[in-house]
Parts: C-alpha cells; structure tokens; sequence
C-alpha cells in the first residue's frame, strides 16, 4: 500500500509537468528572472524590489535578479520588458507616475491599457507633506492659514513637472483653496537638499525617502495624505482630520509583465508575490517604511489602475498642468 502511494504521489507531481510539455512551453520558470526597475538604485521602488527578490527567488526556485534601466519616467524600462520574450522571465516594478501619470502628460512608447499586464499590486504609499523645521508650521492647519495669509509665498519642490509629487501639491492647491508655488527639481535628492537648507517651503514625499529626515529633527511632517494614520507615524494626523477630506495622492508600487505572458504565469507570479508579502518580516519592513501592503490579483489591480488614473486625470485637467 505504501509502494502504490509513492507512485500515485510521483505521478501526481508529474502532472503539471506533462501538461506543460503537450502545450509545447516549459515549465515557469525555466532560467533566472529579471525585474526591471525603471529608476535609479536606492529609490523607493528599488527599495522594494530588492527586498522582494530573495523571497520571490525561493518561491519560484529561480534567482530573481534586479535590473535598474533608469530614464525618461520609466519609458526606457518599458521598452526593454516589451522587447524581451513575453514568457515571464523579463517582468518590471510599475508606478503611479508610469501607468496613471505620464499617459495623461506626454506620448509615452507604450499603451498602458494594452502592453502592459497588471500582475500585482505590491503596496500603497501615501504621500506625507514635510517642511523645513525651522520654518513656523507645525500641522496641516497652520500651513494652509499661513499660505492662506501670505499667498504665493510658500513654494514646493518635486521631483519634476508631471510627478506625483507635484500633482500632489496641486491636488493640496484646489482641495484647500491656496496659492503656493510649485519648484520643480531633476530628482528627489536635489529637491530634497534645497528642503533641508531652507531654499524651499514644502515637499510631498514618500515616507520611505524621507523619514529618516523627520526622525533627525530636520525635517517636520504635517500630516498624511491617507485614510488612516501611518504605523509608522502614529503621532501626525492625516489631512482629513486635519479639515482637508479628498486629499489622497498615494503612490503605488506593482509588479506588470508585457502582453503576451500566458495566464498560467501571472497567475503563478501573483500567488508567490502575495505569499511573500503575508511573511511577517517582509510585512513589517513596508510597514515599517510607511507603506500600506496589499498584494492584489491582477484583476483589482486593473480594477484600482482604472480608478487611479481618473482621479490623477482630474488633477491634471483642473489644475491645467503640463510638462512645458
């Protein structure tokens, strides 16, 4: 009896295998698999990629390499997983500003509707609105009075025109009826070095960036734009009990694959994305850097891409913002 069990056991596990076989494809994944990053290495999505990858690497039974192609908002990451095989083994982190933003702004080499396959939402991030500390701002409250007293003469920086960032400043700008100044910058570094000298006002960031600022008393955090406090900054409020509801520019991180990647492997890349997230270190790392896991099916991630992008289009056509 035990014999037979063993080889009803050894067939049993030999199924899948059989079945791939007739279809002609080999089995998911045959070789080690890419992630490309479409920014530089040490920002938020980075972040998050190389701290998903040795846990993806043990669930797949393959090495999950990282690979930063930085440039042009993400375009130049897009193009290289649209040309590359669409088998599963070329995949990318996608972000607010590649599938929700940037289609809005600018042509852009790809559909996002149509290249792209939503695989899984990773996390959420809300954004926080920090200033200098030594400016006399101390919530949400007091900058909207003050902008409100003195318009024009607060400024935030951002990353650049069409950021998240900045349309997280104007979606502040038409939710509270003020007049600041967007500061555009060539990254967040630069934008953040003229925060921290005082040359700027204001910065909506994420907290991963941006906290460790914060904590050093150099930087003050004035509320979060989110539905609810941040476990990792339990003492701000967020904007909504600061007297500013819909104010909500979250960023997101997901993993997409290019059109074309059979079912069977999105389906097997969202399981594994999903267990990784459920594993209490991972979990608590995100938490920890102030995001919000979630760990999507590819079918609400499409769902929430289609409600992301509406409301940041709102934003755009409000507040009349373009890239020139």
């Amino acid at each position: 009896m035990n014999f037979l069990l063993k080889c009803l056991r050894l067939v049993a596990a030999g199924l899948p295998l059989l079945a791939t076989a007739a279809h002609g494809e080999p089995a998911y994944p045959s070789r080690p698999i890419r992630i490309l990053v479409g920014f530089s290495p040490g920002g938020s999505n980075d972040i998050v990629a190389r701290l998903l990858a040795p846990k993806l690497s043990e669930a797949l039974g393959q090495q999950v390499l990282i690979d930063n192609r930085p440039g042009a908002g993400g375009n130049i990451a897009a193009d290289t997983m649209l040309k590359a095989p669409a088998d599963g083994h070329t995949l990318m982190i996608c972000t607010t500003g590649m599938l929700s933003i940037q289609p809005s702004l600018q042509k852009v080499s790809y559909d996002p509707q149509t290249d792209i396959i939503p695989v899984s939402l990773i996390a959420n991030t809300p954004y926080i609105a920090l200033v200098n500390a030594a400016l006399p701002i101390h919530n949400v409250r007091e900058l909207i009075a003050y902008a409100k007293a003195n318009p024009g003469k607060l400024n935030f920086a951002s990353s650049g025109n069409g950021t998240a960032g900045h349309l997280a400043g104007e979606m502040l700008k038409l939710r509270a009826g003020i007049n600041i100044v967007h500061v555009p910058y060539k990254g967040t570094g630069q934008a953040m070095t003229d925060l921290l000298g005082g040359q700027v006002s204001l910065i909506f960031d994420q907290p991963i960036s941006s906290l460790p600022y914060a904590k050093s008393g150099k930087l003050r955090v004035l509320g979060v734009a989110s539905l609810q406090r941040l476990q990792s900054l339990p003492d701000v409020p967020t904007f909504a009990e600061s007297g500013v509801p819909g104010f909500d520019p979250v960023a997101w991180t997901g993993l997409c694959a290019a059109k074309g990647t059979p079912a069977s492997v999105v389906a097997r890349l969202q399981h594994d994305v999903a267990q990784v997230l459920r594993q209490p270190e991972i979990a608590q790392r995100l938490s920890q850097d102030g995001m919000e896991v979630v760990g999507s099916t590819s079918d609400k991630f499409r769902e929430f891409l289609a409600t992301d992008k509406r409301k940041w289009v709102s934003v755009i056509k409000e507040a009349n913002v373009t890239l020139n």
